[in-house]
């Protein structure tokens, strides 16, 4: 039996200079999946482009062949007409791309936008059309398919868009769907859904589908066919289950290695930390947000409400959680730059002995000491630099602005940081445009270096990045605090990250604090079943250990229907108590806490 596609000796290149894609084979059956696995740059979006012929202009297919076969008369799909491959585009091949809201139009209503898809492809009725774009907002899982057909893409979160951008590559039913890093943005728990969906509608209609991602997570969980690609070209391929069970090529071997995750239990001995540099104390945050209609009352929205965190110094305390559920917003007021509500209060202490200074009312001194103490680390390191300064003056800027040091002295404490975070001095004359986003990530870490500060927030630091280049960033973090003696506070959505690096780690659910714990404590006893949700939703590269859909289910559902111990209804939610002892091992000892009825 002939598979669906086969692709041949592709190679791509741009311009007059070296392909950038060389030689590159692979093929996908009907109902199979076929996963894509590399880093940013190795050449595995481009391929797929070239597919449908939506390469950049001066990009160009220089040999190779693309064999499309639906119907058992193969057709090349590189030497077909514009006009022809427009009927294939959208019809018979679909593609999701990585970020939905720059894919969808934000000036047209999402049920439009998808019926489009249908009458580019076929004669048919507005009616018609509207009743199976319907059909398919209710299969790819939204609750209000009428509501979802009148909305416009920023009125969606992002695992809606992505849904809404799955309903529009399935509506017209293709033979072959390309899914590139379609849940890379998600949450985990977000993208466990959103993987479950994509895989059950390809049972239902038995399309091929290739995956393109970096997470051999994801690849365990979907593929049943690996091409792994480095630097244009394939390193390894062949089934799933033998690569991730025993990868040959050593950069596969590497792409393991650096994939992040929940380690096994180690017991600790925790001593009482006296030394707290930072202390929030029953701090909550309240939006007032304009109503859609003049005459409506302004609405209110609580971001977050009850949290009570302690850093100690030189130690990593983690916040974890899904979007919308309020941990920048605390990192926000834990760096000033938000007042909690009157009652909150957030307390630092500089050195072991200093009075501690009550961030949430500092005056303009304290405001520019507490400055330098206190730095941030942004999550996109794309466009927390300005592309029009140069390295040199982006890393003098803070020296300039709290007036330390001259010109040469900034040049060498510029310097310094470079080589702290692995880069090199001969950089300092370069614009943010010619470095990886693995560098930018270093350089936005040695800006924030730059005033020796004692506090760092690090805000998804590292979920923008590849998973060596991450691998890279954790470790420098790491070397960092512990040579300096640096306190974190950590936020992400990504368990395996944090259990690496945090010494305690609070999980948030819209607003509240759910569970608490040192991660050895939490990820291997978790009692809430938020908590259980994000652990089981982690894409482990074992295709022995496939992610728990239902457990994800009942996690990330309404708190109405979880178990009767921590169900709540509105905002009467239970206390956040400590465990005792019968109730799950060392508990209180560890500090353990969970949100429950007692």
């Amino acid at each position: 039996m002939q598979p669906l596609l086969s692709v041949e000796n592709l190679s791509i290149g741009f311009g007059k200079s070296e392909p950038v894609v060389r030689d590159v084979n692979f093929s996908v059956s009907a109902g199979e999946t076929l996963a894509l696995v590399g880093e940013s740059g190795s050449g595995k979006t481009i391929s797929c482009r070239a597919l449908l012929q939506i390469l950049p202009r001066a990009a160009q297919i220089r040999s190779g062949r693309m064999l499309f076969n639906p119907n058992g008369d193969p057709v090349d799909l590189a030497t077909l007409s514009s006009r022809k491959l427009r009927h294939i585009r959208g019809n018979r091949i679909a593609m999701i791309f990585q970020e939905p809201m720059r894919s969808l139009s934000p000036l047209h209503k999402i049920g439009n936008q998808v019926a489009e898809a249908l009458k580019l492809h076929g004669r048919i009725s507005d009616s018609d059309a509207k009743r199976r774009v319907l059909e398919q907002f209710e299969r790819v899982g939204f609750p209000n398919p009428d509501r979802t057909w009148r909305s416009y893409p920023f009125e969606l979160s992002g695992g809606m868009r992505q849904r809404a951008m799955i309903a529009m590559a399935m509506v017209a039913k293709p033979d072959l769907l390309i899914a590139d890093e379609p849940t890379t943005a998600l949450d985990v728990t977000t993208q466990a859904q959103v993987l479950g969906l994509m895989k059950e509608l390809q049972q239902e209609t038995g399309m091929a589908m290739i995956l393109v991602t970096h997470d051999l997570g994801v690849v365990a969980n979907m593929a049943e066919q690996v091409v792994v690609m480095h630097k244009g070209r394939v390193m390894e391929a062949g089934p799933a289950a033998p690569i991730l069970r025993a990868p040959a090529h050593p950069y596969t071997q590497k792409l393991f290695h650096a994939a992040p995750k929940i380690p096994d239990p180690v017991a600790q001995d925790r001593p009482v930390e006296r030394d707290l540099i930072l202390e929030m104390r029953d701090v909550a945050k309240t939006f007032t947000m304009r109503a859609g209609k003049a005459w409506a009352a302004p609405q209110k929205v609580q971001a977050c409400a009850g949290l009570d965190f302690s850093l100690p110094r030189g130690k990593t305390l983690a916040i974890v959680g899904e979007s919308g559920s309020g941990k920048t917003t605390a990192a926000r007021i834990a760096l000033g730059a938000e007042a909690p509500d009157a009652g909150g209060q957030v307390l630092f202490r500089p050195t072991p002995d200093a009075t501690p200074v009550a961030v949430h009312r500092m005056d303009r001194k304290q405001r520019r000491a507490f400055q330098r103490e206190a730095q941030m680390v942004f999550q996109d390191p794309y466009s927390s630099l300005s592309p029009r300064m140069r390295i040199l003056d982006t890393l003098s800027e803070p020296l300039e602005i709290h007036d330390i040091g001259g010109a040469s002295e900034r040049r060498d404490r510029a310097g310094e940081m470079l080589k702290m975070v692995g880069l090199p001095t001969d950089m300092l004359l370069r614009f943010p445009h010619a470095f990886s986003g693995g560098q930018r990530q270093r350089l936005s870490i040695a800006r924030a270096l730059m005033l020796n500060p004692s506090l760092l927030i690090c805000d998804e630091p590292t979920s923008a990045l590849d998973v060596s280049v991450q691998d890279q960033i954790l470790s420098l973090l790491e070397d960092i605090r512990d040579a300096q003696n640096l306190s974190y506070l950590f936020i992400s959505h990504d368990l395996a990250v944090v259990a690496r690096i945090a010494d305690e780690v609070a999980v948030m659910r819209r607003g509240l604090v759910v569970e608490q714990a040192p991660p050895e404590e939490l990820f291997h006893n978790p009692n809430h079943p938020y908590t259980k949700a994000l652990i089981a939703a982690q894409p482990t590269p074992d295709v022995n250990r496939p992610i728990n859909l239902k457990l994800v289910a009942q996690g990330a559902g309404s708190p109405e229907h979880w178990p009767e111990q921590f169900r709540f209804k509105g905002s009467d939610a239970p206390p956040l108590v400590a465990m005792s002892p019968d109730k799950g091992s060392e508990a209180t000892a560890s500090g353990h806490k969970v949100r429950c009825h007692v």
